[in-house]
């Protein structure tokens, strides 16, 4: 550890914001990393624990008080060194993961946690910018070849693994640019596409194929050619050319809001609006994109996806943004005894929240209103959960005006028509069913078809799909070879 004192020394430094008014001008990353002296103090916080709740707390299980260290001591080069042997692409959880290593933290029982995301992200950027991230070619190719299905985390992640291992792997994506939902789900002003491109530049150097706008199963019913697939490989076809097949598609089936009025124009899903968004600022020209321009707009679902919606409408230049949670509003203060070492309920306020967001709890949707087929109202009732069951409040109900409703509820599954390309199983949920710790570990019951990250196990964070992906290309390996060197 750094210092020994450290945390009883120094307060916790917070990454900075550029000002709302100039943030909301443009697309673009407004995070304000840490100096070089600012993560060093920050890293000093790390106490000698003795059992670092940090790491089992962090999906990829992240060495971070060795990290934190390092940065202490200066010694930036085997920070990153350290931090890349538990996670392929630093750089974007340290953008965008909600960083439960921080609610674990020994520090956060009576205390501000340790900074672990901002001392990961200073970590990353430093190493880019010196060019310590570079590729890693395998020294010895196995001659074996391994399909990946999705180019999101979770697809990257294994890809890059399993080339390092020495296997021939292509990545097969839908859509004409990788990334999965990285690309079309994260607004770019949380994290900028660069990031991505610069990574699958390496893995390209390292032997990984990206073959892009590939429908895996066969085209929607009726359609050709699509804005996002330009041909389609069956799933026969990849069981016959490879010697394993990974599915890592992300959760993209949204959770929908069947009340009256829900067909009425200026009612859409979240997934509809955001990559719009995310298209033009890759130079894309799109004809009738969504826009929240001078509307009164309603988000209705309390999360990250909702709070990307209010952050997108703001950029555009709502009249007004509401966003709309069913549950009571959390505490803003976490019972820590309570709920230490384990991620907390409490009341997140986000950076788009910030600029601009009225914030309703304990409120349902009863009905979308319209005149002439176009939305210009929301009904709604008050709610209170009582034994686990949500009751109405009588005489809570009112209406409010709204011209753009983003549906943004989560997401129940991933969409289907891969998995049952292949005849793959699925759980309760419709998820590809599939084990994670015993000799079956992500296979499916489908000779040499493994799954992983949201096709495994739902929606979730792009941490967790990192940690999937890596230990999926491990199982793959093991597969292949009948023994692996890769890390768990």
């Amino acid at each position: 550890m750094g210092k020994v004192t450290g945390f009883m020394e120094y307060e916790r430094i917070e990454e900075g914001y550029e000002p709302v008014p100039k943030r909301l001008k443009n697309y673009k990353e407004f995070v304000i990393g840490l100096k070089d002296e600012q993560a060093k103090v920050q890293a000093a916080r790390c106490m000698d624990c003795g059992t670092p709740f940090c790491n089992s707390g962090c999906p990829v299980n992240n060495i971070i008080p060795d990290f934190n260290d390092l940065v202490f001591q200066g010694d930036w080069k085997n920070a990153i060194t350290v931090l890349h042997s538990t996670n392929n692409f630093p750089e974007f959880t340290g953008r965008i993961c909600p960083a439960p290593c921080e609610a674990a933290c020994t520090l956060n029982v009576n205390d501000d946690a340790v900074g672990i995301k901002s001392i990961e992200h200073a970590i990353i950027d430093r190493a880019w910018a010196e060019g310590w991230v570079t590729p890693q070619p395998a020294k010895v190719k196995t001659g074996k070849t391994v399909a990946v299905v999705g180019s999101g985390p979770a697809g990257l992640a294994a890809a890059q693994q399993l080339a390092r291992a020495g296997h021939s792997v292509t990545v097969f994506e839908k859509n004409d640019r990788i990334g999965g939902l990285l690309r079309y789900g994260i607004p770019d002003f949380k994290m900028e596409k660069d990031h991505i491109d610069r990574r699958v530049a390496q893995m390209q150097a390292e032997g990984v194929v990206f073959r892009t706008g590939v429908i895996v199963g066969s085209l929607p019913e009726g359609s050709k050619v699509t804005n996002w697939a330009k041909e389609s490989i069956s799933a026969e076809q990849l069981k016959a050319e490879f010697d394993a097949v990974l599915l890592t598609g992300g959760a993209e089936q949204s959770r929908d809001l069947p009340v009256p009025g829900r067909d009425l124009d200026g009612v859409h899903f979240a997934m509809e609006f955001l990559p719009q968004q995310n298209k033009l600022n890759a130079g894309d020209k799109l004809k009738g994109q969504l826009r929240a321009d001078g509307k009164n707009v309603i988000v209705i679902g309390g999360g990250d996806t909702g709070s990307d919606c209010v952050g997108t409408s703001n950029r555009h230049g709502a009249k007004s943004v509401t966003q709309f949670e069913v549950m009571p509003q959390p505490p803003e203060v976490e019972d820590r005894p309570l709920t230490w070492p384990y991620w907390p309920i409490k009341l997140r306020t986000s950076s788009s929240h910030e600029e601009g967001c009225e914030r309703e709890f304990a409120i349902a949707t009863k009905e979308f209103l319209g005149e002439k087929g176009k939305l210009t109202g929301v009904k709604t009732v008050r709610v209170q959960w009582q034994g686990g069951k949500m009751i109405e409040i009588e005489g809570s109900e009112q209406i409010l005006k709204a011209e753009l409703v983003l549906l943004a509820m989560g997401f129940i599954s991933p969409v289907a028509s891969v998995i049952d390309a292949f005849g793959v199983e699925k759980d309760g949920r419709g998820n590809a069913k599939a084990a994670t710790e015993n000799a079956q570990a992500y296979r499916s019951n489908i000779d040499k078809v493994f799954v992983a990250g949201d096709m495994r196990r739902g929606q979730s964070l792009v941490v967790w799909a990192i940690r999937e992906g890596r230990q999926a290309a491990r199982a793959v390996d093991e597969f292949l070879m009948g023994r692996s060197v890769l890390p768990r």
